[in-house]
């Protein structure tokens, strides 16, 4: 089978619930409208990770491309309530473009075979683009390797190693810590790709996908002429 985009997702606010695409902008710094806004508190930046109820919240873009929470506008009053409860009374929303916003690279790219393999719901994982028609774990063997995605041309820098986050139902939140157990025996803790766009260019969901060999992520890498986020990332 041909590998295609079987998936495409967006997260508006850091943390939240986000929202799938058929078509997605996939600039220098991942897809247009991803984590815009994050949740602070008096010491600071506020996740899923320590406030899981965060991942209660849908996020998703207008066409204005202005940030909803449950389908109001971030800064309304309804949405400080919401979020005050998710994740305290002191936290607050905080729009924030910079490439910190992103934990690793600005995008993570995932493949249905490794999803199955997993056993689990993919959502778990948080990917932006998940790729069909891949045998099994294939994606372990396609590190510093480039990717085809559509019109955009991106770098599979490394495996990502997963966190709290993948314990917790995306729908009910309900937590089961052997997910996590699960992922560190039977994948080394990483799953999924943590990625760089080399190529900006539009993405549709059933677009071909295509690995490029050595020579042709080479070529891909000089003919960007951009710096790589991974080349600024920490611990990459």
């Amino acid at each position: 089978m041909n590998m295609y985009v079987k998936e495409l997702w967006r997260y508006p606010v850091k943390s939240m619930r986000g929202e799938q695409l058929v078509e997605a902008e996939v600039g220098l710094d991942g897809i247009a409208g991803d984590r815009l806004l994050h949740v602070e508190g008096p010491r600071g930046l506020i996740t899923s990770r320590t406030r899981p109820g965060l991942l209660g919240l849908s996020a998703t873009l207008d066409p204005a491309g202005e940030a909803l929470v449950e389908g109001d506008p971030w800064w309304n009053p309804r949405v400080e309530a919401l979020v005050s409860e998710a994740a305290g009374p002191e936290a607050y929303l905080v729009p924030y473009d910079g490439p910190e916003r992103f934990d690793i690279l600005p995008l993570l790219v995932a493949t249905d075979g490794a999803i199955a393999a997993f056993g689990r719901d993919g959502r778990r994982l948080r990917p932006n683009i998940v790729i069909g028609g891949v045998q099994g774990l294939a994606e372990r063997h396609w590190e510093a390797r480039g990717l085809a995605v559509g019109a955009a041309g991106v770098y599979l820098h490394s495996l990502r190693e997963r966190c709290i986050m993948t314990t917790f139902n995306p729908d009910t939140l309900e937590q089961d810590v052997e997910v996590l157990r699960d992922i560190r025996r039977r994948f080394d803790g990483r799953l999924a790709l943590n990625t760089d766009v080399l190529r900006p260019g539009i993405v549709r969901v059933g677009d071909p996908v295509r690995l490029l060999d050595p020579d042709e992520t080479d070529t891909l890498m000089r003919e960007s002429g951009a710096r790589l986020a991974s080349d600024q990332a920490p611990g990459l």
